[in-house]
């Protein structure tokens, strides 16, 4: 072959390879796998979550990058609430995290270098009261003692958003702040009249035959928002791959989840034996009745779905403005993740064997495996 026309074959090929690098990977993160894999070095990232379904995705792909020999560490650290996780991303200890989207623009508000670059899920919140109760629609509440995990929350938008609908105010109801996992025993021994929480802990009360749902908060406001993933400002300038990788893994397990009930099976027993230290019944059962009740797919955040939050939360006090979208948002990620579902390895009976899920620390305390 010709010389001439071999440099001709080889600089087509290149120019093919470029363009497609160029539209479906991106530069700055084909240097860094380049680096990754020149440099021998493995990526990682500490992202923490709580031990709900609203953050499936995070122990999800944990999960399934332990049982990759290729990519980034994703490593899922488990917090018992949210202040503590918000201290750590703003510390450094984390890069990022699974943060309700209240938190995320309360941050944004004060200054914090952080951007909202994925939603976690959609819907999968309730408003639970006794199962023996007389309650039959949410203005039967009107005058009783309610429980709310925060009063920056998205529950509590939720609430202040059906009152409106219903001509009434966050006035005409006791809200008391309860931690959620002491929500159903407050439940049981009359100390409220119900509460309003995100998943396990409705469906902890279904199951103990102590609750009923009243109301889903899919039936009423359809594709609710309440967490998504929340990642260090400087970490997105620096190590944009890293961030797109762990936006593709939670973007490809949402889609996996989707699939079928036998996938949120598989999921429940992992998540509630290894991260979340559940009962997997209980997480199966969110899952699968209605399989509905939690989605986890269409995830790309949307500027008219933060516009709503931001207008109902100033309605309600929990904010004195609002803030350009863009200000706390970076939707880059999620726009170009894949749109290929990412499979969860069956339980294999090793646990974490290829890693240890790291603790959040106790006050004053390290972090402890």
């Amino acid at each position: 072959m010709k010389p001439a026309l071999l440099l001709g074959i080889l600089g087509g090929a290149l120019a093919l390879y470029a363009a497609h690098v160029s539209v479906n990977v991106g530069w700055g993160r084909w240097v860094e796998d380049a680096r990754q894999i020149f440099g021998g070095e493995t990526r990682q990232l500490t992202v923490g979550f709580l031990p709900v379904t609203c953050h499936l995705t995070c122990p999800v792909v944990d999960w399934t990058t332990r049982h990759s020999e290729s990519g980034a560490l994703y490593q899922s650290k488990r917090y018992t609430e949210f202040p503590t996780m918000c201290e750590d991303l703003l510390e450094g200890s984390l890069g990022a995290a699974f943060l309700n989207a209240p938190m995320a623009i309360q941050m944004a508000l004060k200054g914090y270098p952080v951007k909202l670059v994925s939603l976690g899920h959609r819907d999968g919140s309730a408003i639970v009261v006794p199962s023996g109760s007389p309650f039959q629609q949410f203005t039967d509440l009107k005058g009783k003692r309610i429980l709310i995990p925060s009063k920056a929350s998205n529950q509590q938008l939720w609430f202040g958003r059906l009152c409106k609908q219903s001509g009434l105010a966050l006035t005409d109801f006791d809200l008391v702040v309860c931690p959620p996992p002491e929500m159903p025993a407050m439940l049981e021994t009359g100390q409220c009249d119900a509460y309003i929480v995100g998943e396990p802990w409705c469906a902890k009360a279904e199951l103990a035959g102590i609750g009923r749902v009243l109301l889903q908060v899919k039936d009423s406001w359809p594709n609710f928002i309440s967490c998504g993933l929340v990642v260090r400002q400087d970490l997105i300038d620096h190590q944009r791959g890293l961030v797109q990788e762990i936006v593709d893994g939670i973007h490809g397990s949402g889609l996996w989840l989707e699939q079928g009930v036998g996938n949120r099976a598989s999921a429940a027993e992992v998540a509630g034996k290894y991260y979340f230290n559940q009962d997997p019944k209980l997480l199966e059962f969110v899952l699968s009745k209605p399989v509905d009740r939690v989605r986890y797919d269409h995830l790309t955040p949307l500027q008219g779905d933060f516009e709503e939050i931001m207008a109902l939360a100033v309605e309600v006090g929990m904010f004195e403005k609002t803030l350009p979208f863009e200000s706390f948002v970076d939707t880059s990620f999620s726009l170009d993740a894949s749109k290929v579902a990412l499979p969860m390895p069956p339980d294999d009976g090793q646990g974490l064997s290829s890693g240890t899920l790291l603790l959040a620390p106790k006050p004053g305390g390290k972090p402890v495996k």
